[in-house]
């Protein structure tokens, strides 16, 4: 796909900066695949449940956003730094902690991770980084990439174990469309209610929609709720800089099937229902489970996914889709284009532009349901 057509120009005051009030507060556009592109319906995210069938399937991304963002200085010049958590490597092997900021006795060992960092100069293997209040984290960089990846060991000084010191002292990663830092109400709202399982580094946004109070209605009217679980990473956002999607690298994102959720699907087949993603990480994780042997099912399994789904794209798995407003250029607006149909998608934004919908991660959403048309 040309890249080019995933473009669209947005009013940057429609760039959504803070959640609604509630959860359910946000506003709701109903595309429906089997009308003409263009035909388009206004409604509310509380009154999601009338426009979900009964028998059908939801299926939410139970991923925990992890606080990746760190401040703090590199040891010796004291310059500012930022690093950005990615993912989680192996542990370090026992002695292989370093000498320099050594933990104190009965501190947690060390893990590597996947990180970006920012600062003045480049940040070169072999600095050490002391991060956030009185050095609750330190960071020893291991390597640099080509593409400026850093691999560093993190320890905690302060006695916790890694993971509780960046739970404890990390940022919200709020994508820097947003304008702002994170606050003390983002450590709630840019986690859905679903989240379990830490890894994520990105919300899956079309979840911040769903409050227990819809989820009770929902399943009162027959809607059955599966989960699978899906790290976003920063690769599912990456700006795509190619002129051919195809040459667009996509980053490895970890994601899980389990078992009830693929026989959820499968019991879903049988009452001739449909599966419902909540959200483009859904989909990336159910059509990458789909099995090959049996149409509209998907397996049980668990490992990494590169799939990058746009207009030819035949899905296999999902039935229909709730998803926020995405940027121009991205991999995410590609999935809703093949999902919904470049132009009823492109009509359908038009719609919500001039109707002054709220865009992006704290913004409204859409849900593209019905047959697809020919």
């Amino acid at each position: 796909m040309r890249c080019e057509l995933l473009d669209y120009e947005l009013p940057e005051a429609l760039i959504a900066s803070r959640p609604p009030e509630e959860r359910d507060g946000a506003r709701l556009l109903l595309v429906d695949r089997g009308r003409e592109a263009g035909e388009v319906e206004h409604a509310a995210i509380r009154d999601l449940d009338r426009y979900i069938e009964r028998g059908a399937l939801v299926v939410v991304n139970d991923t925990k956003v992890v606080p990746a963002r760190l401040f703090g200085k590199k040891r010796g010049t004291g310059g500012q730094v930022e690093l950005f958590l990615l993912h989680r490597l192996d542990e370090a092997p026992d002695g292989e902690e370093g000498t320099a900021g050594q933990p104190r006795d009965g501190a947690a060992r060390p893990e590597r991770w996947r990180a970006m960092g920012r600062a003045s100069k480049p940040i070169r293997p072999g600095a050490w980084l002391d991060l956030e209040r009185d050095g609750a984290l330190v960071a020893e960089v291991l390597e640099r990439a080509d593409d400026g990846v850093l691999t560093v060991r993190l320890s905690s000084p302060a006695g916790l174990s890694v993971a509780a010191a960046i739970d404890a002292y990390g940022h919200v990663p709020l994508p820097p469309y947003l304008g702002r830092g994170d606050d003390a109400s983002d450590r709630e709202r840019y986690q859905t209610i679903f989240a379990r399982v830490p890894g994520a580094v990105a919300a899956p946004t079309a979840g911040l929609h769903l409050s227990p109070g819809l989820v009770e209605r929902l399943r009162a009217n027959g809607v059955e709720i599966a989960s699978v679980t899906l790290h976003v990473g920063l690769g599912t956002f990456q700006p795509v800089t190619v002129d051919d999607l195809d040459q667009h690298p996509m980053h490895a994102e970890v994601y899980s099937v389990p078992e009830a959720t693929a026989g959820a699907v499968a019991a879903t087949r049988e009452r001739g229902a449909p599966v419902v993603a909540i959200g483009t990480t859904v989909v990336r994780a159910l059509e990458s489970a789909a099995d090959p042997a049996r149409e509209g099912l998907v397996r049980a399994q668990s490992g990494e996914t590169r799939l990058l789904i746009q207009p030819g794209y035949r899905f296999r798995v999902v039935d229909g889709l709730l998803t926020n407003f995405h940027l121009p250029r991205s991999t995410l607006l590609a999935l809703v284009f093949a999902f919904a149909g470049r132009e009823r998608a492109l009509l359908a934004y038009r719609a919500a532009i001039e109707a002054r919908y709220r865009f992006y991660s704290y913004g409204d959403a859409m849900l593209i349901r019905g047959a697809s048309a020919p």
